[in-house]
């Protein structure tokens, strides 16, 4: 008998892996397209005579859209599905990100509303990313792999700052901030061809056989999920879709509102990276942008490895205990509290100290980032995109809040102290958010309205 399961595995094809490897690409282009002004923002803020306090603002201006356009962009996803309005998201937020570079022609004010404006738009192109993420992995991974696949799209995050960090700080020292939006813009429109050009759902790719389909169906992958439906053979599927009513539902939830909330917190940190951390390094720490950029570096891989590893520790925790629960909790609340150890940098001077305890936080950050993995368990089946859209909501508030309140306590006190303390108790937050809201983690069931 184990011989001919074997040999069947032997024939799966493996079309899933390239899927998620699409899905880190693109993930990490999204996020060095979001980090882009935190790299130009030193040469950017001295050219145009910014402030800490609008410096934050500016910062913030990605999320407010971003925010608000999770739901509207949720919505899209699940009425016209994942591929054709993830394609379009990437064309845009690309196009948007090379604009940026020609704010510099501008001067005062001028600059900074359009640079404000364009970094809304970013925010409005990029809002169906990780809800697409999401139904993506739901719709092509089984339960037993869907922890660990989340993971490795996410940690895209803090790849995009150990390939992109570097890059962008030599174009900005070497060639001037304004290259820095006009090469990573044309990277992005680049991505948006290759992705509509190879990417398909699981009952429609080219490449797919019937074992693996067969196989990722039988593990609890939505395969339905984005197939294309008949109207006239079943009136019900027609009709079916995202309604207010479903929204509804999820928020008066405990479960989905303690994950929101974890998610919130869980955000701060990455907001704290991909704005003021490379000022952190230039202004408080006294390195060059393009030092800053390389520095960056090593808590950004340490992230990336923590994510991956996050994932696959969940999943071989789901694998032995059959405890989905214990599988997403452990590694979050066990990765946040590791995160706190951001506050350490206070007390050190030394720069390799600052860099190895910032490198231990965003690795705990990294292997507690599974939320997009507890959005694929937990998303019901008729609002996948609306669920992620939700999630992202509510975490993307952070994208808002941080940047601002860090450069009022700049403004404040003259000093990042307050500012790591404030990130650090986020992620005690979160920690506490999974332990005691969250309850038991398992599919929404959304009652017919």
């Amino acid at each position: 008998m184990s011989a001919i399961v074997s040999v069947a595995e032997a024939r799966r094809s493996r079309v899933r892996l390239f899927i998620v490897t699409m899905l880190f690409l693109v993930t990490t282009v999204n996020y060095a397209d979001r980090a882009t002004l935190s790299i130009a923002g030193p040469a950017l803020s001295k050219e145009l005579h910014l402030y800490p306090i609008a410096m934050g603002y500016i910062f913030s201006a990605f999320g407010w859209s971003y925010v608000v356009a999770q739901v509207p962009g949720g919505w899209l996803l699940d009425r016209y599905g994942s591929r054709s309005v993830y394609a379009f998201s990437i064309m845009i937020w690309s196009l948007f990100t090379l604009l940026q570079g020609w704010v510099g022609f501008f001067s005062g004010a001028t600059a900074v509303t359009v640079l404000f404006l364009l970094r809304l738009l970013v925010g409005f192109a990029e809002a169906p990313s990780f809800p697409a993420n999401a139904r993506i992995v739901a719709a092509w991974f089984p339960g037993n792999e869907r922890g660990t696949a989340s993971a490795f799209f996410n940690s895209g995050q803090y790849f995009a700052t150990v390939i992109f960090a570097p890059l962008m700080g030599w174009i900005a020292h070497d060639f001037g901030w304004r290259y820095v939006f006009f090469v990573m813009g044309a990277l992005g429109v680049v991505m948006g061809v290759f992705w509509i050009k190879t990417m398909y759902g699981p009952k429609e790719h080219p490449s797919i056989n019937e074992a693996e389909l067969d196989y990722i169906s039988r593990g609890g992958a939505l395969v339905d999920m984005d197939a294309p439906k008949n109207p006239k053979s079943d009136s019900k599927v027609a009709d079916s879709g995202p309604r207010w009513d479903h929204i509804r539902q999820l928020l008066a939830n405990r479960m989905m509102l303690g994950v929101y909330i974890g998610q919130y917190c869980i955000n701060t940190l990455t907001y704290f990276f991909l704005t003021w951390f490379p000022v952190y390094l230039v202004k408080e720490r006294g390195l060059s942008i393009l030092q800053a950029g390389f520095v960056a570096t090593l808590p950004a891989l340490c992230g990336f490895i923590g994510g991956v590893l996050g994932g696959v520790i969940s999943d071989a925790i789901l694998r032995k205990t059959k405890s989905l629960t214990a599988a997403r909790k452990i590694p979050i609340v066990g990765g946040m509290l590791l995160s706190m150890s951001i506050i350490a940098c206070n007390y050190v001077d030394g720069q390799a100290l600052v860099v190895g305890f910032m490198a231990l936080a965003f690795f705990g950050k990294g292997i507690g980032a599974l939320g997009w993995a507890v959005v694929s368990d937990t998303s019901p089946r008729q609002a996948g995109g609306v669920s992620g859209g939700l999630f992202n909501t509510f975490g993307n508030l952070s994208s808002i809040t941080t940047p601002i309140i860090i450069g009022y306590i700049l403004a404040a006190t003259g000093s990042f102290n307050g500012a790591l303390v404030f990130v650090g108790l986020n992620a005690l937050m979160a920690a506490i958010a999974y332990l005691f809201i969250v309850g038991k983690i398992e599919r929404v069931q959304l009652q017919a309205v």
